[in-house]
């Protein structure tokens, strides 16, 4: 009898030492599955906060490119008919599909808030009342972010314009740094998330230098491209220096003001052809554009904003009061809406790097200047 029990005690022990409950911490053991069909290319989605490492995303599905067309009168040319336009991808045609009616917008109002913003606040806190009727129009959703040393979401997407008057005229100085890069980051990842159909859009109103991101503003960009969201802003760096301490006088402009075509009823002053025309050409950007994607040049730590707004099609204005700072944003509002939607798959993503773009028009001999952006990039590993 004690020989059975004996021996029973010792089975029960082997048993309870070969057989263990599951640990919760370990690694699960991946188990081989069967190939499977790849799936259609999308764009991933970026970490939700920035850091040092973050992912930038290198594939391309898409590409959705804003076209502007003016008149020798400075004027926008409307009634283009699709079949008039030629999109070139590296000088290489593609199939397009071009869309003449109103996409509902969605945007992402970005606002400095730091402490050197503080003097002109009290003019960015009177304007959230202009974004829905001038900028975004009907079916429009808006966002708003404040940045300083934080990224604070203040109004997550809402189509209450109620909503985001009031959350920019609550808009507080904060601390020095100027986390532009990550902020414009933080748009980007919202933006991404919006339905299908949505333009992404985002509105930038700070300074153009950055103090403090932690995002390399050269993955915001190619980001950007990738994501087909374009980048306007408002420059407010005159205005704090005209606030601070007297401006120093700039390079002069060889040629006069009514040299430039301006839209009706716009004067031909200094101001009004920076804010259409901006202050270098697409001819000098264009080869920027790719060292930069060779990281040759550290052009972002002087100005990222100007590369981001030429990069994705977008358009920089300046203020130096409230009047001007209200014309710039029904400035944005009117080419917005003034807009043509091009888009395309590329038929040449043999070729890694930088995709340069250019559009025609056929049948107008009215049109004087057409304005998209400047291309993309894409990454070897997604070359075919």
């Amino acid at each position: 009898m004690r020989i059975l029990l004996l021996t029973a005690v010792c089975g029960l022990l082997a048993a309870q030492s070969t057989i263990r409950p599951p640990d919760p911490w370990a690694t699960p053991k991946a188990t081989p599955a069967p190939p499977a069909t790849p799936a259609p290319q999308a764009t991933p989605t970026p970490p939700s906060s920035p850091g040092h490492g973050a992912d930038f995303s290198t594939t391309i599905h898409e590409v959705v490119s804003p076209v502007i067309v003016l008149d020798r009168h400075g004027d926008y040319v409307n009634n283009i008919q699709p079949y008039e336009f030629h999109l070139y991808d590296d000088d290489r045609e593609q199939n397009i599909s071009v869309y003449t009616s109103f996409a509902p917008i969605s945007l992402v109002l970005l606002v400095q808030a730091n402490s050197h913003a503080d003097p002109i606040l009290p003019q960015v806190n009177k304007i959230g009342g202009l974004i829905g009727p001038q900028v975004i129009g009907d079916n429009g959703e808006t966002a708003l972010i404040a940045y300083d040393s934080r990224i604070r979401l203040l109004q997550d997407f809402t189509t209450d314009r109620d909503k985001i008057t009031q959350g920019v005229k609550k808009i507080q100085a904060g601390s020095e740094s100027n986390r532009m890069v990550d902020a414009v980051w933080e748009g980007m990842r919202m933006l991404k998330a919006r339905p299908v159909g949505r333009r992404r859009i985002i509105l930038l109103i700070g300074e153009t230098r950055d103090m403090g991101s932690e995002i390399r503003a050269r993955e915001v960009m190619i980001n950007l491209q990738l994501s087909n969201i374009t980048l306007y802003a408002v420059d407010m760096s005159r205005f704090i220096t005209t606030v601070m301490a007297p401006a120093k006088a700039g390079r002069p402009d060889p040629l006069p003001p009514a040299a430039y075509p301006l839209p009706s009823g716009v004067a031909a002053t200094p101001t009004a052809v920076q804010q259409m025309y901006g202050t270098n050409s697409r001819a000098e950007f264009l080869p920027l554009m790719q060292e930069i994607f060779l990281d040759a040049k550290a052009i972002f730590k002087v100005n990222p904003v100007e590369l981001f707004t030429k990069a994705t099609g977008g358009s920089q204005f300046g203020f130096h009061s409230q009047r001007t700072l209200e014309e710039a944003l029904t400035m944005i509002g009117e080419r917005l809406h003034s807009e043509y939607t091009v888009s395309y798959t590329p038929n040449n993503t043999v070729k890694s790097g930088f995709h340069a773009i250019r559009v025609d028009i056929d049948g107008h001999p009215d049109v004087d200047k057409v304005i998209t952006r400047l291309g993309y990039y894409l990454g070897a590993q997604q070359a075919q």
